[in-house]
């Protein structure tokens, strides 16, 4: 799934909620990890934090344990609680598959009342990602400004496409025998020898998006080792991973349209249209204009639809996007809209990418055949034109990938004796239909719904309701109780939309807003 990735979560202090205990095993006492060796880190976070930091070497194939081997990076910050009170170990993945999650020890101290203190929370980057050994790249600057328009239009627009994304396959091969054991299976198999190297015989779990799949994946093949879990924005098991791009598209053009609503809304603010629909027009006559001409050569419609992506993704991002598109509107400012672009793709390091596209491609085979890419996305692109042709151009290293493709796993959560789900209604990168299979098939989850919110991977972010009970499922493994059916078993609020400070008018119609 495209750029599957949680942003930055705020703490909150708050009641715990009440509910019902389900049966749970004890928790794990930790030892020291005297298999791992901890060593302060290296970044100034972490080690400001109190965390440690370490290499696990892993097997790079775990049909051969005792042959070549690869490292993971992990860290934890221990326990708050007296030793006798701890409740073992919590591994945390933020998504992706591609994303680093060396620095989420750190993220204990988000959960409400201190219940996060409960646990050595380990942070760890999978295989191939950021601080472990190798970290996979393939064309770093893979994301340069100036590439094919992504609506294939013209016959030459696709053959462009089809070669920028061969040549990348084909550069990926320089990551050597690691390309063909970048598969969910293997990186649960990692978190199990993390586990193992602990000293542990259950681990505890906080997955999100992507996450959720790794989650997924780890407690159908380890349903004994899984204590408690926590899986917030669901990828569907069904539609891993080509149907569920599609499926992302149309959620993400929904999302837009509620974001153009938003804006019209402030019209005030934003002078962008005082209708959902004018709104639109605009947004695509300025992608349109951009695509033909490139703003500074560089911002062109490929990158205006890439800055805007980010609106499904974080609710809370919607004002400094709609200062970005009046800006551009009203006052060609375009070095904001380089900058924006810059934040959210990078140049120059392509490991996420490379990552996800590792993954991805082998966990699965896509189809291989163009003629089907082409028939669902234009299909999907006729009800969802904003990020179709440029998610379909994201995952089309797939056609050509050089490392074999893999069976997904069955999900089974049925040996699983508690887990906690979490998913808002309108969530865009993961739609919530897949919470609702997670649940069907985790019989003792209870999964907590948002109606109405479009913030993907919510939780630990300030919503009283939803972060009071993740506090008291860590604390004593208290539970939503399951109701009958397919639906949700209890629902929380959404935190409201953002309000525009109305000081940001002037940059409608009187010149550029001050920088940021």
């Amino acid at each position: 799934m495209r750029r599957l990735k949680v942003l930055g979560l705020l703490a909150t202090a708050l009641v715990v909620a009440a509910g019902l205990t389900p049966a749970v095993a004890a928790p794990s006492r930790v030892t020291n990890g005297a298999l791992i060796p901890w060593t302060a880190c290296e970044d100034p976070g972490l080690r400001d934090a109190g965390a440690q930091c370490a290499l696990l070497p892993v097997p790079l194939d775990y049909a051969e344990p005792d042959g070549a081997k690869i490292k993971i990076a992990v860290s934890r910050i221990k326990h708050t609680v007296p030793d006798a009170q701890s409740q073992g170990v919590m591994l945390i993945n933020p998504g992706g598959p591609g994303a680093s999650g060396l620095g989420l020890s750190t993220w204990g101290q988000l959960v409400p009342n201190g219940a996060g203190g409960y646990y050595d929370w380990i942070g760890f980057d999978p295989r191939g990602v950021g601080s472990s050994q190798p970290s996979l790249t393939c064309d770093p600057n893979y994301f340069d400004f100036n590439r094919p328009t992504y609506i294939p239009v013209l016959e030459s627009t696709r053959r462009q496409w089809l070669a920028r994304s061969k040549a990348y396959a084909d550069a990926c091969r320089a990551n050597g025998p690691i390309l063909s054991h970048m598969t969910t299976i293997e990186n649960a198999k990692d978190m199990d020898s993390i586990r193992i190297a602990l000293g542990v015989t259950q681990i505890n779990y906080y997955g999100f998006s992507y996450g959720t799949y790794l989650g997924q994946v780890y407690s159908t093949l380890f349903p004994s080792h899984v204590r408690r879990m926590v899986l917030d924005s669901n990828v569907d098991p069904r539609n891993v991973f080509y149907q569920a791009n599609l499926n992302q598209d149309v959620a993400f053009d929904r999302t837009l349209k509620i974001w153009f609503g938003w804006l019209a809304k402030y019209d005030d603010v934003y002078h962008l249209g005082q209708t959902e629909k004018a709104v639109e027009t605009l947004f695509y006559k300025i992608e349109a204009k951009l695509t033909f001409h490139p703003a500074d050569g560089k911002i062109g419609g490929d990158e205006w639809v890439d800055i805007f992506l980010q609106t499904g993704y974080k609710q809370a991002a919607w004002t400094i996007l709609g200062d970005a598109f009046a800006r551009y509107a009203h006052s060609n400012d375009v070095a904001n809209l380089e900058n924006l672009f810059l934040a959210i793709d990078g140049l120059g390091n392509d490991n996420f990418f490379a990552v996800y596209s590792a993954v991805q491609c082998a966990d699965v085979q896509w189809p291989q055949q163009w003629s089907t890419w082409a028939h669902d996305n234009w299909a999907t692109f006729a009800q969802a034109p904003f990020e179709t042709w440029g998610n379909a151009w994201y995952n089309a290293p797939c056609l050509y990938w050089p490392a074999p493709a893999h069976t997904p796993l069955n999900i089974d959560g049925s040996k699983v004796t508690s887990a906690l789900l979490i998913d808002q209604t309108l969530d865009a990168p993961t739609p919530f239909e897949g919470s609702l299979e997670v649940r069907k098939r985790y019989p003792h989850s209870s999964l907590i719904a948002l109606p109405g919110g479009t913030t993907h991977g919510s939780s630990l972010s300030g919503d009283a309701c939803l972060d009071d009970q993740v506090a008291a499922y860590l604390a004593n493994g208290t539970l939503p109780p399951r109701l009958p059916g397919n639906g949700p078993d209890t629902t929380c609020a959404p935190l409201p939309q953002p309000v525009p400070d109305p000081a940001l008018s002037r940059l409608g119609r009187r010149g550029p807003a001050v920088g940021r």
